[in-house]
């Protein structure tokens, strides 16, 4: 077989910095880490938004939301792009399959051949067991964290049900290569785990937080409107807080033995040598710090960067992170590399092939990288008291509230991360300045402090770069006015 099989393993929602790969004193990914370390791993890998369905847009468009114009989970149907990386592949001639959560501007029943659908709440397919049906019903009961074991087996988690599917699928092929999206609906709340998971990380014995409520308030507007919205919805959040942290500790486990049986599933079937598997997530989690679960203002750190690495064919072992600031948007092109086939048109990121495989590359390409945060228009707070009933409920006891609203989400916001720096600009000119390796929870704004003028000037030049380099082409490439563009879509020597 000449053509390389690619399998794009992604999760919703998970923190980069909680797996022993990078320090944390708990083993949550074993053997996603043994993966990361016999293949090459990125830790300055940063998401595009951290919002699902504009982060997931620029999985299969290679652009930032400003360029896909998905930039909010409710407008999907606006995408804009070319070609996306499900019909670069059919062109390949490759298998196509989505298994899992979509949220992406795909249409399955057109984009791909085989899909298998799930969300937070359970699978949307119509065969299930008896067993699996209660289970997502279950899901459905919860006030987003469950105070006790899930009263469920591991086999009725929707990733060892996706994961069937998936060798189910594989096992169907006859030789042809296949691109498979295996996207798993967790860690994301509700926050859940079964035995063994639910034991193995005992509130009682978790790291510390590093950052507290006092810490939040400080923080903005948007971060108190938070706040009181959990507050609001979920009373006893604060008291939820440290199973929330156990129990998605569990799942990341969890979903650890679901890839490993994915894998050994492969290599079982000879696959394995000739197959490259991506893992990433679209954006991080809270878990906790500032008194707060899941997502939602602006985007630092913990929310922003996200795990990624590549193992398998043509990918050679390097034990230590590769040093590149890399984006979500890159893995697209990438991919159609390794496809053997061109970047489509209005693709914004980078090819990472040459990186992954120890070739030269321009440095400066890779120095820093943009994310951004916001749907636009003013912010709806500071006038007057928020509408509560707008972002949530609790209806029969059960506690629903969405993060992403109009007060979270309003404005604009883009963040640059180069070497140990970190740099948050809004559309009004309020600026933070954070050296995120000594203050990785960003409590520290350095912005307008003399000492570090120049690397707010420096910052705000890389932020200016960024700007102008993720714009969107008007013309159209033609023989009069040729788009010049780089193989691998590098815009720096």
């Amino acid at each position: 077989m000449n053509k390389k099989n690619i399998v794009v393993i992604m999760t919703d929602q998970q923190r980069a910095d909680l797996r022993a790969l990078e320090g944390y004193s708990l083993n949550t990914t074993p053997y996603l880490d043994e993966l990361a370390r016999k293949g090459c791993w990125f830790d300055h890998a940063y998401t595009t938004m951290p919002v699902c369905g504009p982060a997931r847009s620029s999985l299969i468009t290679g652009r930032w939301p400003s360029s896909h114009r998905v930039n909010s989970n409710d407008c999907l149907k606006l995408a804009e792009y070319e070609k996306d990386l499900f019909a670069v592949a059919k062109d390949s001639q490759y298998a196509t399959a989505l298994i899992g959560k979509n949220h992406s501007p795909l249409i399955p029943d057109q984009a791909v051949d085989y899909h298998y659908l799930q969300g937070h709440w359970g699978g949307f397919q119509e065969e299930k067991t008896d067993m699996e049906a209660s289970y997502d019903k279950w899901l459905k009961s919860l006030s987003q964290v469950s105070m006790t074991a899930t009263p469920f087996p591991p086999e009725c988690q929707l990733p060892y049900r996706a994961v069937s599917a998936a060798k189910r699928w594989i096992d169907s092929l006859n030789e042809q290569p296949f691109l498979l999206w295996l996207s798993f609906p967790e860690p994301h709340n509700p926050y859940q785990a079964p035995e063994p998971y639910y034991s193995m990380f005992p509130p009682e014995k978790l790291p510390p937080l590093g950052a507290s409520k006092e810490d939040r308030l400080r923080k903005g507007e948007k971060w108190v409107f938070y706040g009181e919205q959990m507050e609001n919805f979920l009373p006893d959040h604060e008291e939820r807080i440290a199973r929330a942290r156990s129990n998605y500790l569990g799942m990341l486990r969890l979903i650890d033995d679901q890839i490993r049986r994915l894998v050994l599933h492969l290599e079982e079937n000879h696959m394995l040598d000739h197959t490259l598997i991506v893992f990433l997530s679209d954006h991080g989690d809270f878990v906790g710090e500032y008194g707060l679960m899941k997502k939602g203002p602006e985007a630092p750190d913990i929310l922003s960067r996200i795990p990624m690495q590549f193992y398998g064919a043509g990918i050679p072992a390097r034990e230590a992170a590769h040093d590149a600031h890399v984006s979500l948007a890159d893995v697209m092109p990438t991919l159609c590399e390794v496809m053997e086939s061109e970047i489509p048109m209005g693709v914004q990121g980078r090819s990472l092939w040459g990186l992954l495989n120890g070739e030269a590359y321009p440095k400066k390409e890779f120095a820093s990288v943009m994310t951004e945060h916001g749907y636009g228009g003013l912010y709806h707070l500071g006038e007057g008291s928020a509408d509560m009933d707008s972002v949530g409920s609790v209806t029969h006891g059960i506690a629903e509230f969405n993060e992403l609203n109009r007060y979270t989400q309003s404005g604009w916001l883009r963040t640059i991360r180069k070497d140990a720096w970190k740099l948050n600009m809004d559309m009004h000119g309020r600026g933070e300045l954070y050296n995120v390796s000594h203050d990785p929870l960003e409590l520290n704004n350095l912005y307008d402090s003399s000492e570090h003028r120049d690397i707010k000037c420096e910052m705000l030049g890389t932020l200016s770069m960024w700007l102008i380099r993720t714009q969107t082409a008007t013309l159209t490439d033609s023989p009069y006015y040729p788009i010049k563009r780089h193989p691998r879509n590098y815009l720096n020597k």
